[in-house]
């Protein structure tokens, strides 16, 4: 049974960081479905197992160990037997290709990144420009939460969102406002596709970026006039106007 040195364990807890992440070039998956949603999808630098989670994935080829060693190094609370380190993919430059695409103005939760990064998936939309203050993509409990969408879905991390939108010819982009028209009744243009900033938790999308809007929607809420929350989490808010969106394009 292979047991893991000090400097391995300090090497996989690197990885909890973003800066350790972007030095060595790898990442997290935890978990069963995690791990095997990421297995295809990335390249694969470790697999650390259990025996008997090997014994019920013997395709796996993984070093055993055992399953303190994974309680170790692990970030969950209820550890399953296995970890893998994988390889971070090449950053690639966003390029605009009529097709719908989603800009993050400062996500900063980990858990609305994920979410959202999945509902992309669903949806088949593959690209996602990740302005400056969203979280890392490859941070464990974003990892967690898309089960292998990240494999899928391109993640393209910009200095300066409102620069970005605003070198984009031909397309429509569409914020979400409080003060916006109304996203089942507004004339939307959506050819070619549009691509759909959402903004920060708490304050939205940013007056620079903003400025780069061709089109100011919003979410009604049902009843008109009843009162309700002030707002919808970010994550929903992108999952009910993406769904509609396409809905207008593909269905």
């Amino acid at each position: 049974m292979y047991a893991l040195s000090h400097s391995k364990r300090k090497e996989i807890q690197a990885l909890d960081s973003a800066k350790g992440r972007r030095q060595l070039g790898a990442f997290l998956a935890e978990g069963t479905r995690c791990v095997l949603e990421c297995l295809p999808l990335f390249s694969i630098r470790e697999i650390f197992a259990t025996p008997s989670w090997l014994s019920d994935h013997p395709e796996i080829d993984a070093t055993p160990v055992e399953q303190k060693e994974i309680d170790r190094i692990s970030r969950q609370q209820n550890p399953q037997g296995v970890l893998a380190v994988l390889n971070l993919p090449e950053e690639t430059p966003f390029i605009p290709d009529g097709k719908i695409s989603i800009a993050l103005d400062a996500v900063q939760d980990p858990g609305n990144l994920g979410t959202i990064i999945r509902l992309a998936d669903w949806f088949g939309i593959t690209d996602i420009i990740a302005g400056q203050g969203t979280a890392d993509a490859f941070a464990p409990k974003v990892v967690q939460a898309t089960m292998g969408a990240l494999g899928r879905v391109r993640i393209h991390r910009v200095e300066n969102l409102a620069e970005t939108l605003s070198s984009i010819p031909d397309q429509p982009i569409i914020g979400t406002f409080l003060d916006g028209a109304d996203l089942y009744c507004s004339d939307i243009t959506l050819k070619p596709a549009p691509i759909i900033v959402m903004g920060n938790e708490g304050n939205g999308i940013s007056p620079e970026v903003e400025k780069n809007c061709s089109c100011r929607i919003k979410i009604p809420s049902f009843p008109p006039g009843r009162q309700t929350v002030e707002s919808l989490n970010v994550a929903m808010a992108t999952g009910i106007i993406v769904s509609e969106l396409s809905r207008r394009i593909y269905g």
